[in-house]
C-alpha cells in the first residue's frame, strides 16, 4: 500500500462521506506543480478549485502571511485592523469607489450576506412584502449554505434539502428575452455569475449582464454579480463584468482573493451600500489580519508581475492548443483568459480527467462533457503547452479505450 493509499484509508475512516475520497493525496506545492506523499508530480491546472492564483508557496504570499502571523493573527470584528481596512479601499478602488465591504471566509458567506442585503432592499421597497422574489440562472452555482443553495440552479443540488429560503425563478443563462421576463415590481434583485463556473464554464452572450442592468433599473431591483469564481485576473481582467462597462449594486468575491487562504467578500454600491445595519450581519473570522494580508499581497502581485496581460496571452494560447487537439472526442474550447473548458462530444470528462492525471496534470470534470481548466495566474507559455500535450494524449487514451470497448462490444454479440 502506498502512502497515498494509506492517507484516503485513514479520511474514508473519520471523514463524512460529502466529497467521496480524493484521487490524490498532496503533499506540497512549488508555483503551477504539486506533488503527492508518494514523490509524483502533477501540473496543476485547477488550482485548488481557481483559489490558488499565484501558485503554490509564493514567496510574496509566504512572507505576507509569516509577517502578520507574527504580529496580530486575529481580532475578531470587535476590534479595526489595518490590513481589513487596506483591503477593503484597495477593493472599492479597484471597482470604482464608493463602496462598502463585508469580509467573510469564502463565496458562499459572501453571497449570503450579498442575500441579507437583497432582502433589506425588498423590506425596504415594499414594507408589505411585495418585493422578496429573486431571479437567478439555471446552472448557475452561489454555494451549498441554505441561502446560497437556493439561488444555485441545479436541482440535484437543492432537491434533497428542501425546502429552501424563496422565492427564486429560475431562468436558462445567456436568454436575454427570458430573463427580462422574468423581473417585474416583485423582484427584489438577480443574482448573475458573469460566466457560468460549474455550469462549465460557459460565457453568456455579448451584452447579457448590460440587458440584466437595464432591467433591473426599470423594475427597481438590485443586480448581484457573483465574482467569486470569475473575480481577481481568472479572465485576464480585475473583475469579469467590467468588460460590458456596467456597475452592479453588489459583487460577491473569493477563491483566488486570498490566494489560499480563506477570504470571501461582498462589496456593495450606492444606496444598496447602506442597508444592513448594526447588528445585522457579521463573522467572526472572515476578513482577518492573516487573510487580509495574503489578499493584499495577491493583488500587489498580480499587478506588479503585470499578470492580468499574462494571464490573456497565456491563456490565449492555452486554448489555441486545445483546440486544435484532433480527436472526435472533442468539440471545442470555452472561457476566456485562464479559465476555460475543454469541451466533449460525449460524456466522458470523468475519464479525461482519470487519463489526464496518468499524464500528469490535475483537472476537474466539472460536468459530464466538459473538462474545467483555471490554473494558478502564473502559469507560463512553456506550461501552457504542456498542458495540452498531456490533455491530448488523455483524450487520445479515452478514445481508443471507446474505440476498444465498442470493438469487443460487437465481437460479444457476435458470438451469440
Amino acid at each position: 500500500m502506498t502512502a497515498a493509499d494509506q492517507l484516503r484509508a485513514r479520511w474514508d475512516a473519520v471523514m463524512m462521506s460529502n466529497y467521496g475520497t480524493p484521487p490524490v493525496a498532496l503533499a506540497r506545492g512549488e508555483g503551477c506543480r504539486v506533488w503527492d506523499v508518494d514523490g509524483v508530480e502533477y501540473l496543476d491546472l485547477i488550482a485548488g478549485i481557481a483559489v490558488s492564483a499565484l501558485g503554490h508557496a509564493h514567496p510574496a504570499l509566504v512572507e505576507a502571511v509569516r509577517r502578520q502571523v507574527g504580529v496580530l493573527a486575529h481580532s475578531s470584528n470587535l476590534f479595526v485592523h489595518e490590513p481589513g481596512i487596506a483591503l477593503a479601499e484597495r477593493l472599492v478602488g479597484l471597482l470604482g469607489g464608493g463602496g462598502r465591504v463585508f469580509f467573510g471566509n469564502d463565496g458562499a458567506e459572501a453571497n449570503e450576506a450579498a442575500l441579507k442585503i437583497v432582502r433589506r432592499h425588498g423590506w425596504t421597497s415594499d414594507p408589505d412584502g411585495g418585493r422578496l422574489e429573486v431571479v437567478a440562472a439555471e446552472a448557475g452555482f452561489h454555494g451549498r449554505t441554505f441561502g446560497a443553495l437556493s439561488l444555485t440552479g441545479t436541482a440535484s443540488k437543492r432537491d434533497p434539502f428542501a425546502p429552501l429560503p424563496g422565492p427564486v425563478t429560475f431562468v436558462p443563462y445567456g436568454h436575454e428575452a427570458a430573463l427580462r421576463a422574468a423581473i417585474t415590481e416583485r423582484t427584489a434583485a438577480v443574482f448573475l455569475e458573469p460566466t457560468l463556473g460549474e455550469g462549465g464554464v460557459v460565457p453568456p452572450p455579448p451584452g447579457y449582464l448590460r440587458a440584466a442592468r437595464e432591467a433591473c433599473d426599470a423594475a427597481g431591483a438590485l443586480l448581484v454579480v457573483d465574482e467569486v469564481q470569475s473575480g481577481l485576473g481568472r479572465t485576464g481582467a480585475w473583475f469579469a463584468h467590467q468588460s460590458e462597462g456596467i456597475r452592479p449594486d453588489v459583487v460577491t468575491l473569493a477563491k483566488g482573493l486570498g490566494g489560499g487562504l480563506p477570504i470571501g467578500a461582498c462589496i456593495a454600491f450606492g444606496p444598496a451600500a447602506d442597508l444592513l445595519t448594526a447588528g445585522q450581519h457579521g463573522s467572526t473570522f472572515g476578513g482577518n489580519p492573516v487573510s487580509c494580508a495574503a489578499a493584499l499581497a495577491v493583488l500587489e502581485t498580480i499587478e506588479r508581475d503585470d499578470l492580468l496581460a499574462s494571464v490573456r496571452t497565456v491563456g490565449d494560447r492555452l486554448a489555441a492548443g486545445l483546440a486544435a487537439i484532433d480527436s472526435p472526442l472533442v468539440r471545442g474550447v470555452r472561457g476566456s483568459g485562464l479559465w476555460r473548458a475543454l469541451v466533449l462530444t460525449r460524456p466522458v470528462a470523468a475519464q479525461v480527467e482519470v487519463a489526464a492525471r496518468g499524464a500528469g496534470v490535475l483537472v476537474n470534470a466539472v460536468q459530464p462533457d466538459a473538462v474545467r481548466i483555471a490554473p494558478p495566474l502564473v502559469l507560463s507559455a512553456g506550461e501552457a503547452d504542456q498542458a495540452v500535450a498531456a490533455l491530448a494524449a488523455a483524450v487520445a487514451e479515452v478514445e481508443r479505450a471507446a474505440t476498444v470497448g465498442a470493438t469487443n462490444a460487437g465481437a460479444d454479440e457476435g458470438t451469440h
